[in-house]
């Protein structure tokens, strides 16, 4: 049975080894065989401690008379001592240390044994302390140098110091303090024990332990911190092994760097730069002495809170040292010394940036071969703008709330934090001198658990009781008390008095005070990233709504569909092979044949559409692209880019791998309309490339590491590269042609932006993701809003939820606040020399690509020239004069326009080619399907579904139709080719 005896005499048997036979330490006991060697070690143990009990001038005999006589008196109120039949430990005294011989053992050795073996079961190997480097605290720095934040782990805030770096006096205070034998002792004191034993029975106070500082090292390090008997066996064996292996001077380094004193501090160096504002080998003996009182109880002697404790604990450290001969007695002075000046304690705590210091962290693995940031005390170099980070953090978390609140999302389940206790405690404390509400000190105090939100809290202070006129109220920190708008039925029915929320707080408007609006958690999920154009720095970054609900960081670690955000690739491989932006494409239906070679089936043959479910006719590449037609997109496949689809599918990956979009390409023909998911973060890059005209940034969030002052990595500038099967013309085309998404495409809600961003709008199948991505001269900024979908539910955004409704009004605030932040509203600029030498810009007719000035909508259009200087005229390369000039003219009750662009998509007119059959839509192109198979209403196999539906009518209820070509002086009548 394990009663307190045998637990202390197996402690004991341990004690009686590392202080007789250090080296020669048993593990193990057999419980029958090995009884007579277990009473013979603690015969020499007890031997080995009498000495040390003469030593200390302790007559041990009277002590144990003294406990016989009055237990209570010996023992009194500590825990310590409780259970312990004071008669049997007499027994046992004259059993193995008078070696008397005793008529009942007082304790079974049999069972001593067994609790030995069990305690000492695998013990953990003290060599790894040799040459060990604790982790560190790494701080990040901001673009600008300052501080951002430390990353540590968790209970290991540090700074690794050398002990030749610590001055003398302060290690001989914290000896002092601790440790007085420290250079004598062979890990275990056995005088320190003692006397802490002594001390236990003569006061009720805080337990002495009498551990010496390498048991420190090794409870701390290696075995634990439980206060349990088994935990002391270990601790005292191991440390007997670790002063076989470590240096006293490695010892005394390990353990003040890892010893915690307090103000989240571990180690000396962190502890004097927080108490004292200074390294550690600045600090006075009055410092050191007072950091060296903590080692007992950081919290317990904290000079923030208790500086009575800390003043005795400074006192008894110094006459240790006087003691010890290290100072004189008039240094030591008489009664309580005065505590040394302390600086301001600032509690480090961050509430932005959290997804960007995690991706700093995986980049110094990733790219400076640093396992781990927090192996060592590094100096990181980071790349982040501080205040845009928070506004581009605001806009997306507001931005996602008002999503929801606009498509009647939301779904509020109970409040951030309740407060009632913590207001009825500080209600009922009548000794503060805070005059403050009781409320507004709670509220003041509250740690909600987003902290990383940049809403404003409140607390509920007055709820409506149903009278007419009550309205709900809340409170601020700064102790206003404003209304709080409240249309979610659901809130109504389960906030409670001095419940926090997190609002919105709006300042009113003529004689209408300030108002709050409530704000609910969404289950919408979103990214934001800032990307510098020339250099691939990420200025800002946050990859998810709030970094304590979710640490994915969907900005690197997570793929989306891109949809229509992928299209400008496609448009500038049409640039690329020569096309110009006013060449004329089909914006008709379209079937392509399956890939590669075999049987086809039908299923395998792919037929688009647009996102409204109709078709333009015929249009140019900008105002394809400026509309995201889908259609017009695909019909580049053919001719556009290449003189195939097939091959045209293989020049679009080859680029898109170029353009570090992606590592591998798949190669199926949806890819072109964004089926392929991509990294947020390599699509924003790729956006940068056509800022900067084909030079691809690197992304990154580093641009150096140090330590100890000494640079270990730095961001190499050359590693941007330029994307070299596309010329800068083409990419100015193409910037130029994005330019107009904003000015009167799909993203005309910002149009006021359009001479300073230009971008693009993406939305995938179905409303699963919504994207915007825009750049100015100096950044790209990426926005995605879309359903993690994790838990197997499939939710998308709903029907309307494009890249235009969703993230365009993301984006918004997010340049402005790079304007702002990081470089000044300006103009996009024109195209550099390389590009403009062979450049020739033109006005031409928005709608036509004429190039004419002479009515409809005209702007400037940069061509592509020649060598010789003249404009490579592609109009009509992909759609014939005959079509073209065929598309225009009036139609029943509607005004004339090229294309059918600017009218209604219900006025818009659709163009049918007749033949015996009847009507029915252009064919798809010969080299992807024979006419034979596809002309009329019927396909290869069967009757064409999409031609069953009814056919569209003008405004009048007439059948749209054909256009007609008018061939001057035709004498026969009207006649339809």
């Amino acid at each position: 049975m394990e009663t307190i005896l045998v637990k202390i005499f197996a402690t004991a048997l341990a004690l009686s080894q590392v202080t007789t036979t250090p080296d020669a330490v048993k593990t193990r006991f057999e419980r029958a065989q090995d009884q007579q060697q277990v009473a013979q070690l603690l015969r020499a143990g007890c031997t080995h401690m009498r000495k040390a009990f003469d030593i200390e001038d302790i007559n041990l005999e009277e002590l144990i008379a003294t406990a016989m006589d009055d237990p209570q008196a010996v023992a009194g109120e500590n825990k310590a001592f409780h259970g312990i039949n004071f008669a049997d430990l007499q027994m046992a005294y004259r059993q193995f240390c008078k070696s008397e011989k005793v008529p009942v053992p007082a304790v079974d050795l049999g069972d001593v044994i067994d609790f030995y073996n069990k305690a000492i079961a695998d013990l953990p190997d003290h060599t790894k302390l040799k040459g060990l480097k604790l982790p560190g605290a790494s701080v990040v720095l901001d673009r600008k140098g300052e501080r951002f934040a430390e990353v540590f782990e968790e209970n290991q805030r540090r700074v690794w110091v050398p002990l030749a770096d610590i001055p003398e006096h302060v290690q001989k205070a914290f000896l002092a303090a601790e440790d007085k034998r420290f250079y004598q002792h062979k890990g275990i004191d056995e005088r320190g024990l003692i006397r802490a034993f002594i001390g236990n029975l003569a006061s009720s106070g805080r337990p002495q332990g009498g551990s010496t500082i390498t048991q420190q090292i090794v409870k701390n390090l290696l075995v634990g911190e439980d206060l349990t008997y088994e935990r002391k066996i270990r601790e005292m064996i191991v440390a007997s092994r670790v002063e076989r292996t470590l240096s006293k001077a490695e010892i005394l380094e390990l353990y003040l760097n890892s010893v915690y004193l307090g103000r989240g501090s571990w180690g000396i160096e962190l502890a004097a730069r927080s108490y004292f504002g200074k390294p550690v080998k600045e600090l006075t003996l009055g410092e050191g002495a007072l950091l060296a009182g903590l080692t007992k109880g950081p919290n317990y002697f904290s000079p923030d809170r208790h500086p009575g404790r800390a003043q005795e604990r400074l006192a008894y450290v110094l006459s240790r040292l006087q003691e010890d001969g290290v100072i004189a007695a008039e240094q030591s002075g008489r009664g309580l010394p005065a505590l040394p000046t302390l600086v301001p304690y600032e509690r480090p705590r961050r509430d932005t940036g959290f997804h960007f210091v995690d991706q700093v962290a995986r980049e110094a693995k990733s790219v400076a071969g640093i396992d781990a940031i927090t192996a060592n005390s590094y100096t990181v170099r980071s790349t982040i703008n501080p205040q845009l980070q928070r506004s581009v953090e605001a806009a997306l978390q507001e931005g996602l709330s008002r999503y929801e609140h606009s498509t009647g999302r939301v779904q509020f389940r109970a409040a951030e934090a309740s407060l009632a206790q913590a207001v009825q405690r500080l209600e009922a404390d009548k000794k503060t001198g805070d005059k403050r509400p009781a409320w507004q000190r709670a509220l003041t105090n509250v740690r909600l658990p987003l902290y990383d939100v940049h809403w404003t809290p409140a607390i509920v202070v007055e709820k409506p009781a149903g009278k007419k006129g009550e309205a709900w109220r809340v409170g601020l920190t700064d102790g206003r008390i404003v209304p709080l708008s409240l249309d979610n039925a659901a809130a109504q029915r389960k906030l409670a008095l001095y419940d926090v929320v997190l609002v919105r707080v709006t300042d009113g408007k003529g004689k209408s005070g300030a108002r709050a609006e409530l704000r609910v958690r969404p289950l919408v999920q979103g990214m934001v990233v800032v990307l510098e154009n020339r250099t691939g720095r990420i200025l800002a970054m946050t990859g998810g709504f709030s970094y304590p609900l979710s640490q994915l960081n969907r900005a690197m670690q997570a793929v989306r569909q891109p949809g229509s955000a992928i299209k400008p690739l496609s448009y500038l491989g049409a640039l690329r092979n020569g096309l110009q932006p006013n060449t004329l494409l089909s914006d008709e239906p379209i079937t392509l044949p399956p890939l590669g070679s075999g049987r086809a089936r039908e299923r395998d043959y792919w037929t688009p559409k647009n996102y409204d479910g109709g078709f333009g006719g015929i249009t140019t590449l900008r105002r394809a692209l400026e509309n995201s037609r889908n259609l017009a997109t695909v019909h580049l496949l053919d001719g556009g880019i290449e003189s195939t689809p097939e091959a045209s599918l293989d020049r679009l990956c080859k680029l898109a791998v170029e353009a570090q979009i992606y590592r591998d390409c798949v190669h199926y023909y949806p890819f072109v309309l964004g089926a392929q998911p991509v990294r947020p973060i390599d699509l924003a890059a790729f956006y940068a490339t056509i800022a900067n005209e084909g030079l691809h940034p690197a992304p990154h969030v580093i641009d150096s590491i140090e330590r100890n002052g000494v640079v270990i990595y730095r961001h190499d500038p050359k590693s941007s590269v330029m994307v070299s099967s596309v010329d800068p013309a083409a990419f100015y085309q193409l910037k130029t042609m994005l330019q107009g998404v904003l000015a009167r495409g799909t993203a005309r809600a910002i149009a006021s932006l359009a001479p300073y961003v230009a971008g693009k709008t993406g939305t995938s199948d179905e409303e699963n993701d919504a994207w915007f991505v825009g750049f100015t001269n100096d950044v790209t900024v990426a926005v995605w809003i879309g359903y993690d979908n994790a838990d197997g539910k499939r939710r998308t955004l709903g029907g309307g939820a494009t890249g235009s409704h969703v993230a365009v009004p993301i984006f918004e605030p997010v340049i402005q606040a790079v304007w702002s932040n990081v470089a000044p509203k300006t103009a996009l600029a024109p195209p550099s020399p390389e590009a403009k030498r062979h450049l020739a810009c033109k006005s031409i007719d928005l709608e036509s690509g004429d190039m004419q000035s002479a009515g409809g909508r005209v702007i400037t259009e940069c061509f592509r020239i020649d060598r010789s200087g003249h404009i490579e005229d592609t109009q009509y390369q992909l759609v014939g004069r005959e079509d073209a000039y065929a598309a225009r003219g009036g139609y029943y009750g509607v005004a004339p326009s090229p294309f059918g662009y600017g009218i209604s998509p219900e006025q818009r007119p659709t163009y049918y080619y007749y033949d015996n059959n009847g009507r029915y839509p252009p064919p798809p192109r010969d080299a992807w399907r024979p006419p034979t198979q596809y002309y009329g209403q019927y396909g290869p196999y069967g009757r064409d579904p999409r031609f069953q539906a009814s056919l569209p009518r003008d405004p009048y209820g007439r059948e749209y139709q054909t256009p007609q070509r008018i061939d001057p002086g035709y004498i026969w009548g009207n006649r339809r080719y």
